[in-house]
């Protein structure tokens, strides 16, 4: 991004090299003073703007630098006084000291650890909103099986029905036939076999 500054010293060029040279000399150009004035003045101008503007970066990373300085501090502080509090506590020294030490690395790498939790933590929130959903639609294939498996045995049922109405009708039609056709059909059996008997 060019700066205001940049802006008015590329508007003075450009006047420059737009100015008429004096005859027979190209290295030297004939000036408006009121047009370069007042390009000078803007340039003076813009100054101040641009540099509190750069202060105000420069004082802004400052202000975090130091605040990154004073969180540091402040773990080196806390972890100096377990540090102190284990060394008391113990009566051997090379275990506190190796406690110690082993403090003091914990405290520098807390910052990490801080974004290692963070990412796992949304980890294991995408894992359980697939876990929930996973089970949601368990639950709705378990009431699928059991529709299913209810209508297979109403529909069971439902043909079983009427088969046995279908034999009913079946037999109450034969019970309707004529009983002078049967014994018709009797009489009209050949008397062949009863003269065979007699012989």
């Amino acid at each position: 991004m060019t700066s205001k500054i940049e802006e008015t010293i590329n508007d003075i060029q450009d006047y420059i090299e737009n100015c008429p040279t004096r005859h027979f000399k190209n290295n030297e150009i004939i000036v408006n003073k009121d047009e370069i004035d007042e390009l000078l003045h803007e340039l003076r101008m813009r100054t101040p703007d641009e540099i509190k503007h750069y202060q105000k970066i420069i004082s802004n990373k400052d202000a975090i630098i130091n605040d990154a300085r004073k969180k540091a501090q402040e773990l080196i502080d806390q972890a100096t006084i377990q540090t102190n509090e284990l060394v008391s506590e113990h009566e051997i020294m090379q275990q506190a000291y190796a406690q110690a030490n082993e403090i003091v690395t914990m405290a520098s790498a807390q910052a990490q650890d801080i974004l290692n939790k963070a990412a796992t933590e949304a980890n294991e929130l995408r894992a359980q909103a697939a876990s929930y959903t996973d089970e949601r639609l368990a639950e709705v294939e378990d009431i699928l099986t059991g529709a299913l498996t209810e209508s297979t045995a109403h529909y069971e049922g439902l043909i079983s029905s009427l088969n046995q109405y279908k034999s009913v009708i079946v037999a109450n039609r034969l019970a309707l036939t004529p009983i002078e056709e049967t014994a018709d059909e009797s009489e009209n059996v050949p008397a062949t076999e009863t003269d065979g008997d007699s012989e």
